[in-house]
């Protein structure tokens, strides 16, 4: 054995000898003072366990709230889904009602058709329906909505049709003013971005006389629209030197368009009948 363990023993027999050879007081003072020392510590101790189980429950807590509230979020994000899909249906039902309506209010043989596709880049000039030529629709077809006169049909696919909007420069009818014994060409015009459109009506009287909001009409020269549908209002008069211009508000929504009515081929067979009648 080593010296140094050896007297290391001897140190620790001796220490202990010496503690048994206490008398029972002194062992009570001693360990009142043994306890008196670490007695803070042992608080300490206890409170750091007191503060470790409180952080345990916290995290245990904070972990069941985040449950929680990732369930509300979820609940949430599918009454979102929920709602819009209900908004989407009443906006539809409210359109097919004003759509069935128009249909058995108007005096033409019609085919509701619904719009299908419109490109930001040709917005006001033309829009896809889904009838085409297995209904029998084919191209020059005059097309409706609520309010009055859209546009034509200017290309009849197998089952789809693009339409050519009255805001399109291509599209010119003639029309005629309420009120007024002035007539003349409607074409569509551009307009500023971002706006919507007006029609520009052409070769009238130099003095003509008209006023803001009367109605525009459509003659029935050219055989391409059938006569007196209402295609907008006079917004703004333009003299000229030789002739005067309008401005045309149309009197269809144009910016919102769901459903559209296409006129059947043959109108004057229809007006016939309902003369006979």
């Amino acid at each position: 054995m080593k010296p140094l363990t050896l007297f290391v023993l001897l140190i620790f027999l001796g220490a202990t000898t010496w503690v048994l050879t206490w008398s029972p007081l002194t062992v009570r003072k001693f360990q009142e003072t043994y306890y008196r020392a670490i007695g803070p510590f042992l608080k300490s101790g206890s409170n750091i366990e007191k503060f470790s189980r409180e952080f345990v429950r916290e995290v245990e807590h904070s972990e069941n709230l985040q449950r929680k509230l990732e369930a509300i979020q979820a609940d949430y994000g599918e009454l979102k889904i929920i709602e819009g899909r209900f908004r989407e249906l009443e906006r539809e039902n409210l359109q097919l009602n004003q759509a069935l309506g128009f249909q058995k209010g108007t005096t033409f043989d019609v085919k509701a058709a619904k719009v299908i596709k419109r490109q930001p880049s040709t917005w006001w000039d033309t829009l896809t329906i889904n009838r085409g030529e297995k209904d029998d629709l084919g191209t020059q077809l005059t097309v409706l909505a609520e309010g009055g006169l859209v546009g034509r049909v200017d290309q009849a696919f197998e089952d789809a049709a693009n339409v050519l909007l009255l805001t399109d420069e291509s599209c010119q009818v003639s029309v005629y003013i309420e009120g007024s014994p002035e007539k003349g060409i409607l074409s569509g015009d551009p307009g500023d971005y971002g706006t919507t459109p007006l029609l520009r009506l052409r070769y009238l009287s130099r003095n003509a006389a008209l006023q803001q909001g009367m109605k525009v009409f459509t003659t029935g020269l050219g055989g391409i629209f059938p006569p007196d549908i209402q295609v907008g209002t006079i917004a703004e008069t333009i003299p000229g030197s030789y002739e005067s211009e309008a401005l045309v508000k149309p009197s269809v929504d144009l910016q919102n368009l769901a459903v559209v009515f296409v006129l059947a081929g043959d109108q004057t067979a229809v007006e016939e009948k309902e003369a006979e009648e």
